[in-house]
């Protein structure tokens, strides 16, 4: 009997086709997988608990062996609507922000916009629930959070945005990563897998116990959320571990 290659999945609307596409295709064998947080998908690949996760592309330097295995990512070339930096006063009068705790990636992208874009040094500080959160306080929020919470606030900076305005490059969020080798015969059944699921965004969305009404959800799939991991993202996402590097 062949191995079963345990997968991290993140919980969040974006990666609903690639789950649907898993569990649905008929396409993969072999495999168990866990609904996470970005952070916890990081946390479980790091600590060996899992074999594959879609993690956040900062984890990739922390990490003692990595193979990216898709040609599939949680990407963006415009706004992205679900990584969003969010405030009642002007950019340049922050003085602290409030860091979602589910993140790992977004915490490193607003870093360096703060640094290298925006060139203001505010507090940074972490949360351990999003109910801790207030709209008097500056806040970085990513996932389906933000749907409901970008209304409540005055100014609305979308991350991915902000970057591709910076650099001119598209960004990467989240990547499949093992953390070993693994066999051609599964990567190929995986790529086809999470490809179905793209394939059938709508009948993903039917799937949804969501608040987030599907016709919103389906917008964000197709027109917010960049699938393919191509030479570009490549290149953005080599920029982005580049810049880490220098903190």
């Amino acid at each position: 009997m062949s191995q079963v290659i345990r997968i991290s999945a993140v919980s969040y609307l974006n990666s609903i086709p690639f789950v649907y596409g898993i569990k649905n295709s008929g396409i993969l064998e072999n495999y168990s997988m866990e609904l996470d947080v970005p952070s916890t998908c990081a946390e479980k690949l790091l600590k060996e608990r899992v074999d594959i996760g879609l993690v956040p592309v900062a984890l990739i330097p922390s990490l003692k062996e990595y193979h990216i295995i898709s040609e599939y990512c949680i990407g963006a070339v415009g706004k992205v609507r679900t990584v969003l930096l969010l405030s009642n006063i002007p950019l340049n009068e922050i003085k602290t922000i409030y860091l979602d705790n589910d993140s790992l990636t977004s915490v490193n992208l607003l870093r360096v916009l703060l640094r290298d874009y925006w060139k203001i040094k505010p507090e940074l500080r972490k949360i351990s629930s999003p109910a801790e959160l207030s709209q008097e306080h500056p806040a970085l929020l990513i996932g389906d959070k933000t749907f409901p919470a970008e209304s409540k606030y005055k100014y609305v900076y979308d991350l991915a945005e902000c970057w591709i305005n910076y650099t001119g490059l598209p960004f990467v969020f989240a990547a499949w990563i093992s953390n070993k080798k693994l066999p051609e015969s599964f990567i190929s059944q995986f790529n086809q897998a999470l490809l179905y699921g793209l394939n059938n965004i709508e009948d993903t969305v039917k799937t949804m116990n969501n608040i987030i009404p599907n016709d919103i959800a389906i917008d964000y799939l197709k027109n917010y959320i960049s699938y393919p991991l191509t030479k570009g993202k490549k290149e953005g996402m080599n920029l982005f571990l580049q810049k880490l590097r220098t903190f």
